[in-house]
């Protein structure tokens, strides 16, 4: 056997070098005086005769040798760390607990969810420092090196998110917090395979990797999984997971709908979009209740009203707004009075002398009131727009090009062409959207208390853009942004994602949350003073809660079920030392015995 499976530090066997001056000592040291009665001469000598190792006879009879040796003997071992191998579950002291908060770990069974269980069994893994973990936002760090006391606390604490989460990222993070003899306590279902490379790369760290699954219930679950808006309609997508045929009920607002799907079927239903806010519901629901629902926000008028006022019927920009669902366009030509109220008015081929004071103030109020105003650009632009224009006007030029477009919800994804003549121009206010090479703006906007203004550069009957595919997606976009209306995809997001909404108040399913970004956690609505927004689970493998045992899946990286007890070697010096006190001890004894003290 090797020294070191026994000893931790070998060299401390050097300590054995002292026992060979005490032998020496006792072989060199002279023999005591000898006195010779004649009646056992005979007796004595006949006994020296019959010794054939008087060497070794002599050592045996020296007691205080043999106990001297053995003190030297254990302190050299003592010095050398003898140890034995323990199991590491006796000796750990650090624990990184990592809880899988994400919604599958809400499935019920037996009027418990997944969730509860976890965190039952996460409070039985606490040892004297605890550090803990959830699967939210990537792996989120709760607690570092906590006492057991504050540990179990905020256990106790934590909630599972209607969000999908990121095991694999828990995992590495739980990884760099664990210490050399620390272990990795994993409470999840172990939905999906994406955790499998970073359970692998903890363990060729040295790292222990404790895997505990809970995956009760979640069989035959049916739930939503997709949901996609078409103008003001919005049509979603059901999933059946189990083995057997089922019948669904979808409701949105006032319509229903019935899906018989077979298994592993999807099935989809289109549904208008009733205003403001509302949920689609699934039923009857099961053990997964977090799928069975849809939440659906959308404007609490869902028509934009637009205004065009022109005297020179521009069809190009009144076509493109036509085909706009939920947008209803009306066509004035000055001199008029405009007395309905509208969400947007756009001032297009205008002619000077026909527009009236009162058209640009009925522009200027609405402005104020929260709408949207835009100038289209034309030869001679009337002076009377002021602030409504936000150029300052010069003469007519051809040959720019397009310098610089600003990624923006506007501009984003739309090739603006060089316009074949423009009215050259410096900018008075808000911001350059699209940019020509002179330093004119092509496109420019600016907010204003609560309402917005733009300009649009092309001459409508010189430009090639009025052509384009993208044209119609840009004036789309141009009026939901002066209505200040997002398009529905632009107001439903999925759980998980992070919605700015300004540096204001924020009223969602837990409560209120004050900051400019918010997470969405949880499945609801989430409420502004200007906007309202919804969040919903829409997540296959998230809905797929029937999930196959760890000990019984196929294609993972190593052995990933294996329940890991790391043998750690346990210092035995303190028993040594111990062992030679006694022998001190029994020495001290027998020279008192003796006579020697």
């Amino acid at each position: 056997m090797v020294l070191s499976d026994v000893l931790l530090a070998p060299l401390g066997l050097a300590a054995l070098l002292l026992a060979v001056p005490i032998v020496v000592l006792y072989l060199v040291r002279p023999d005591p005086q000898e006195l010779t009665l004649p009646t056992f001469r005979f007796l004595v000598a006949g006994e020296r005769q019959q010794s054939s190792t008087p060497f070794l006879e002599r050592i045996s009879r020296s007691l205080l040798l043999v106990l001297q040796v053995l003190v030297v003997l254990v302190l050299a071992v003592g010095l050398a760390t003898p140890y034995v191998t323990v199991s590491e579950r006796a000796t750990v002291e650090e624990t990184v607990v990592v809880v899988d908060t994400s919604a599958s770990m809400q499935t019920e069974a037996d009027g418990e969810t997944r969730f509860q269980r976890a965190v039952a069994a996460a409070r039985g893994a606490v040892t004297g420092s605890t550090s803990v973990v959830t699967t939210t936002d990537g792996g989120e760090v709760l607690l570092q090196r906590g006492t057991p006391t504050t540990a179990r606390e905020t256990l106790a604490g934590l909630d599972p998110t209607d969000a999908p989460g990121t095991l694999g990222g828990a995992v590495s993070q739980a990884a760099s917090l664990a210490g050399e003899n620390g272990r990795i306590v994993v409470l999840s279902d172990f939905s999906g395979e994406e955790w499998t490379t970073a359970v692998t790369t903890a363990r060729g760290r040295g790292l222990s990797v404790d895997l505990r699954q809970f995956d009760r219930g979640g069989g035959g679950n049916v739930g939503f999984v997709d949901r996609r808006f078409t103008g003001s309609e919005v049509t979603l997508s059901v999933k059946n997971y189990g083995d057997s045929t089922v019948t669904r009920t979808v409701r949105l607002g006032d319509a229903q709908r019935d899906l018989q799907l077979g298994p592993d079927d999807v099935g989809s239903v289109t549904m208008p979009v009733p205003a403001g806010g509302s949920e689609a519901r699934l039923g009857p629901g099961d053990s997964f209740p977090t799928d069975d629902s849809v939440y659906v926000a959308a404007p609490p008028d869902a028509a934009v009203d637009v205004l065009v006022v022109t005297n020179d019927r521009n069809r190009y920009l009144t076509t493109a707004l036509s085909v706009v669902d939920a947008v209803n366009v009306t066509v004035r030509q000055p001199p008029t009075t405009i007395q309905a109220e509208y969400d947007v008015i756009l001032y297009s081929n205008v002619d000077p002398n026909a527009l009236l004071p009162g058209n640009v103030e009925t522009g200027r109020e609405l402005v104020e009131d929260g709408g949207g105003v835009a100038v289209l650009a034309q030869d001679d632009l009337p002076q009377r727009y002021r602030d409504l224009l936000l150029v300052d006007p010069g003469e007519t030029r051809t040959g720019a090009t397009v310098t610089r477009t600003a990624q923006t919800q506007l501009t984003r994804g739309i090739d603006f062409q060089p316009p074949q003549e423009y009215v050259a121009g410096s900018l008075r206010s808000g911001s350059v959207q699209v940019g020509l090479s002179d330093g004119t703006p092509l496109i420019a906007t600016d907010d204003r208390d609560g309402g917005r203004v733009m300009y649009y550069g092309y001459i409508e009957d010189r430009s090639s853009f009025k052509f384009n595919y993208q044209y119609p997606v840009f004036w789309k976009r141009a009026v939901y942004y002066l209505a200040d209306r997002e398009p529905l995809p632009a107001l439903n997001h999925e759980t998980g994602e992070t919605v700015r909404f300004g540096n204001t108040t924020v009223e969602g399913p837990d409560g209120s949350v004050t900051g400019n970004a918010v997470s969405l956690q949880r499945a609801g609505h989430y409420r502004s003073e200007s906007r309202q927004e919804s969040a919903s689970l829409l997540d296959e493998s998230e809905s797929n809660t029937a999930i196959e045992a760890l000990d019984r899946r196929t294609g993972t990286a190593g052995n990933l079920t294996r329940t890991e007890r790391r043998s750690v070697p346990q210092p035995l010096t303190e028993y040594f030392a111990l062992g030679g006190l006694v022998l001190v001890l029994a020495e001290i004894g027998y020279l008192r015995r003796r006579g020697d003290l």
